[in-house]
């Protein structure tokens, strides 16, 4: 059972991740660790994400636990300070409904020249972490308690 702890971090981590459009969905191909770009959005306390089904990138991901990750690491951000956050769970392939093909706005054209055809998927995460930078230009993220 989490504690208070556990999920003022998690909410706080989904905060975070709604913050940002992209991050990294990191898995096992082919016994080899592999990180890979995403679009995410978050519904109903879960992780939707839209990637480039040209690469075959989701079929590592598809019924495997993976990791989430997104930062605002390489912005300035003196009002919010700086961050990372990482979602682990179990990872499976969804058909978005329409309110939530809206709320990832419009995909790419092409990736990489090749048109883009997106696939999309669902984290149902178990473990969220938040870590916090503090310290040169930028300040401490604040929690509140």
């Amino acid at each position: 059972m989490p504690t208070d702890d556990q999920e003022q971090d998690e909410r706080l981590a989904f905060e975070l991740l709604g913050r940002t459009d992209y991050g990294r969905v990191a898995t096992s191909m082919r016994a080899l660790p592999f990180l890979a770009a995403a679009r995410h959005v978050v519904v109903d306390g879960r992780i939707l994400l839209r990637m480039h089904k040209g690469y075959g990138y989701h079929e590592a991901c598809i019924g495997s636990v993976v990791a989430y990750g997104a930062d605002n690491l390489s912005a300035e951000t003196a009002r919010t300070g700086q961050w990372t956050v990482q979602f682990v769970g179990l990872c499976e392939v969804i058909e978005p409904t329409n309110a939530e093909l809206e709320l990832f706005g419009p995909g790419p054209h092409y990736v990489d020249g090749e048109l883009y055809d997106p696939v999309y998927m669902r984290i149902e995460p178990q473990l969220a972490t938040v870590h916090t930078l503090q310290g040169g230009r930028n300040r401490q993220l604040q929690r509140t308690r």
